[in-house]
């Protein structure tokens, strides 16, 4: 008896272990954490017309992959929707194969859920295309709970009052609808949400540069390249490079030397990535004046840029080593378009939310990309507006206005024009993605609509337990703003906010550095332009302000004399401490705080001070 309970001892034992080592299992390839075998669910209907799903989302970007399987794996019957022939959309057919990755302080990965799973399965931020697009699919083909209907173009949204209740799709050239209880915008520019009647903004137009559009991207693949030849090379030969035994990134000072046969082209650093057949991708060909919405100005930069490649293939042949046997094989199926659309929601994250690192009581994911703003002319090389260390993504700017039923992940989320240079990136779009998923069904089961979701801490608290549960990471490293005490800060806020100041990687907001008078004439009437909506008075006042149009450091005097021009104020016979005193008294300069010595210079912080003023005393009411 004893050898025998002994064995049934030993034999539970081992069961208990097996057991263990499968829940382990399930859990690191899931990325979900403990929960039901998603192999059990009952299926999806198939996605015929007339289909109804709990959740259905538009747009097989990596966004609507995280979101599809988050839903289903709550159990919900998803039906994911994608116009392409595979899953993936800037990563498979936008080849942009390097991922922008998202640390803490202690290089722990912040972006974790379905991406970590995707990241741990391409063997990390390089990846080769081909896997990436298998990968996927074998993601969310594991859930029979969720249908994917690809070759299937949106059309247009089916709605009852403000309720979004499905959409209508072609596929195969016949029109059908599918319905769902809740509905899921990954689509790279909001064009669910847009259909439906969300207002938004196009690219920079809410820092009042509604023209203003980043380059665009040809990514082009090179065979017939030796890698070792191009290892060799970098840190010695090229200094201004980096290389690993899968990428290769920099090289600034060869691409400056390429001169395109376009003035709308540009060949800047070189991103190589070195895909699993041997052959290279290169993101480096930037296109300018390319409208993102619009398929003829796609088309047309796709052209363009095509046309260019054999020229910079040559010039690679000569110039860059290991490329002497270069052939061109090839370009991405679609441009990378880095901003379109910026749905408003309830919460607009905004460029000040990043770079001081806020955490919202409603946050449902993390970042830290840099706020990188790519170059929207020749012109410029583009601008880094600051490095947060770890910021969140609120609940409510998924939720866009107007609309119920509906929430928006991605790119075109609820983000500013400038927090968007950091939230755009695949990996935080993924989280949000996560949370979507999560929320779409956790709203169905409590029956609250988003709107109500966004109001309640309690029911937020409880879909970012259900978040953790599943892989997500929610941490709040509360971290303390330094500055949130300092006397300009509201005014440096300001010139953030309204994209007057570039803070680079090193976070230097020059709030002690003297301000030059150029410098401080462009951030006042840029300002009047964008927050206050008087551009008529610049234009009024730019012949009286000519003088100011040099680099020399500004002294208080010249400040407030400017300062008065706008308000209409006579300062030709004025002495510079009398209108230092004068702009004091109208609140336009911080005395109490600087001074009034008239020939101090003006540092950041005054300049920012005065510049808010201004504009709040000049604004359209």
């Amino acid at each position: 008896m004893r050898g025998k309970k002994r064995w049934l001892i030993a034999a539970s034992l081992i069961l208990l272990l097996v057991a263990l080592a499968g829940w382990r299992f399930w859990a690191w390839r899931a990325g979900t954490g403990a929960g039901p075998d998603p192999s059990t669910f009952p299926p999806a209907p198939a996605p015929a017309a007339g289909a109804s799903y709990d959740v259905l989302v538009v747009g097989g970007q990596p966004e609507g992959v995280a979101a599809a399987i988050a839903a289903a794996g709550q159990g919900a019957k998803v039906l994911l929707v994608e116009k392409r022939d595979g899953l993936g959309g800037l990563f498979t057919y936008g080849w942009l194969n390097f991922i922008d990755m998202n640390y803490g302080p202690h290089y722990e990965l912040l972006t974790r859920g379905t991406f970590q799973e995707f990241y741990r399965r391409v063997h990390g931020s390089v990846f080769d295309v081909s896997e990436a697009k298998k990968v996927l699919a074998a993601m969310v083909g594991r859930y029979p709970n969720l249908a994917v209907s690809l070759n299937t173009s949106f059309k247009e949204p089916i709605l009852e009052g403000n309720k979004l209740v499905g959409i209508r799709a072609i596929k195969d050239g016949q029109e059908m609808a599918f319905y769902a209880g809740r509905v899921i915008d990954a689509t790279q520019d909001a064009s669910v949400a847009a259909a439906a009647g969300v207002p938004y903004t196009v690219g920079a137009e809410d820092i009042g540069e509604k023209d203003r559009r980043q380059a665009v991207t040809l990514v082009f693949r090179l065979g017939g390249v030796d890698w070792q030849a191009l290892a060799g090379a970098v840190g010695g030969q090229i200094k201004d490079a980096k290389i690993s035994d899968r990428a290769a990134w920099g090289f600034n000072s060869i691409a400056k030397g390429y001169q395109p046969s376009n003035p709308r082209l540009r060949l800047r650093g070189f991103n190589i990535a070195r895909q699993n057949d041997g052959s290279v991708f290169i993101n480096a060909l930037q296109i300018f004046g390319v409208d993102g919405l619009n398929p003829a100005s796609r088309q047309e930069a796709m052209e363009l840029g095509r046309q260019e490649l054999p020229a910079i293939t040559a010039f690679l042949q000569t110039h860059l080593p290991g490329f002497a046997g270069a052939q061109l094989l090839g370009t991405a199926p679609e441009l990378y378009v880095l901003e379109t659309r910026h749905i408003k929601a309830l919460y607009q994250l905004d460029l000040n939310d990043v770079v001081f690192n806020r955490y919202f009581p409603d946050a449902i994911a993390l970042g830290s990309y840099p706020v990188d703003v790519q170059a929207t002319s020749p012109q410029d090389t583009g601008y880094v507006y600051g490095r947060p260390e770890v910021y969140s993504i609120p609940f409510r700017s998924l939720v866009p206005e107007k609309i119920d039923n509906l929430l928006v992940v991605g790119r075109s989320a609820g983000y500013t024009h400038l927090a968007a240079g950091s939230a755009r990136v695949v990996p935080i779009g993924m989280a949000t993605g996560d949370a979507a998923g999560v929320a779409a069904v956790y709203s169905l089961q409590v029956n609250k609509n988003f709107r109500e979701l966004a109001a309640s801490l309690q029911d937020i608290k409880a879909v970012q337990d259900k978040l953790v549960k599943m892989g997500a990471y929610l941490k709040d490293y509360h971290i303390k703003n330094p500055l949130e005490n300092h006397w300009a800060f509201s005014g440096l806020k300001f010139v953030n906010h309204w994209g007057l100041i570039v803070a680079g990687y090193d976070n230097n907001w020059k709030l002690d550095t003297p301000i030059s008078r150029i410098s401080f004439y462009y951030m006042t009437a840029n300002a009047l332009k964008r927050a206050a909506g008087r551009g008529d008075l610049v234009a009024a006042k730019a012949d009286l302000l000519k003088p100011y149009l040099d680099a020399g450091n500004l002294n208080r005097g010249d400040a407030a004399k400017l300062l008065l021009t706008y308000l209409g104020v006579d300062t030709s016979t004025l002495d510079p401490g009398a209108a230092v005193t004068m702009a004091g008294a109208k609140g336009l300069l911080p005395l109490d705080h600087t001074g009034s010595d008239p020939a101090g210079a003006v540092t950041g912080a005054e300049a920012y001070y005065a510049t808010e003023r201004l504009c709040a005393l000049l604004g359209k009411k």
